[in-house]
């Protein structure tokens, strides 16, 4: 899995760029430069996911293929915790805790986007979801 929100860039008429994304209707930006726009996307993307999570808000999926958009990935610790969010699905905390052989706190801290995962935490909860831990470097 991966969590890339498009969003569409536009050049605005007195010098910058302002950033939309296409999903997050209150969520967007802008820049003086396309490389400060797209820097300010993943801060305000990052941002606005942290807080529909800590507020148990309803987080929409990532549309695919938005003609002309730019695809935006949240930061790491953002996305991890999105990304066992969703895998986790309908298992409760406690059941992936079990699976995990750890505490439930230490399980409910991998969906907190204020929280810094271990790469061990993170494996052991993919494998105990029936995942496999990938890293990328962009």
């Amino acid at each position: 899995m991966e969590i890339r929100y498009p969003a569409l860039v536009e050049p605005q008429p007195e010098g910058g760029f302002f950033v939309q994304f296409v999903d997050l209707p209150d969520t967007f930006t802008e820049g003086g430069t396309m490389e400060q726009a797209l820097f300010h996307a993943v801060e305000v993307l990052s941002a606005m996911l942290d807080v529909k999570m800590d507020d148990g808000a309803d987080i929409p999926p990532p549309s695919q293929d938005v003609s002309g958009a730019v695809y935006i990935a949240p930061d790491a610790k953002t996305q991890a915790a999105l990304l066992v969010r969703q895998a986790r699905g309908e298992m409760s905390l406690a059941t992936l805790a079990r699976a995990m052989e750890t505490s439930w706190p230490a399980t409910q801290r991998l969906e907190n986007p204020n929280h810094w995962p271990s790469l061990k935490s993170l494996d052991r909860a993919a494998s105990a979801l029936g995942k496999r831990l990938v890293l990328v470097l962009e």
